[in-house]
């Protein structure tokens, strides 16, 4: 069951870093070979889910989520969105942080917990080192806004 965290510093205010990191179709653009679709209405909230779907033909799958925790940046004060993972495939969590950094810029701090169905343990490691490079330069295009 690996976990993992990064963070990453954003020359934007944590009101655009929030958007720019929960707008959830916008994963998609810049996860390699996945699709993110919202299920429940606008606007999200504690409740709302998604499915991101990745892979190719026949060996894509689908990692359905929930937030669980929604607490956006209100007047400077740091913002917390928890994603609980409920797939066949894939469990755990992610957490997405955003923190006043130095500057006016913002702090962001993703932490997550994956579960990969018959995976077996001693592929942790590699699992934790690969999702977060993966997660790391999508955190950095989201941010970016590309």
């Amino acid at each position: 069951m690996p976990t993992f965290s990064f963070e990453r510093t954003a020359p934007l205010p944590l009101e655009e870093a929030w958007r720019r990191l929960t707008e959830w179709p916008r994963h998609g653009a810049v996860v390699p070979l996945t699709r993110v679709t919202v299920v429940t209405a606008a606007p999200t909230r504690e409740g709302t889910r998604l499915v991101a779907r990745s892979g190719l033909g026949p060996l894509a799958f689908n990692d359905p989520m929930e937030v669980t925790i929604w607490h956006p940046p209100v007047d400077g004060e740091p913002g917390l969105c928890r994603l609980d993972k409920r797939g066949r495939i894939v469990r755990g969590w992610a957490e997405i942080e955003v923190r006043p950094g130095p500057g006016g810029r913002t702090r962001v701090v993703w932490r997550e917990e994956l579960r990969i169905r018959f995976l077996p343990g001693f592929l942790d490691g590699v699992v934790a080192r690969a999702a977060r490079a993966v997660f790391g330069r999508a955190v950095n295009g989201l941010l970016r806004g590309t």
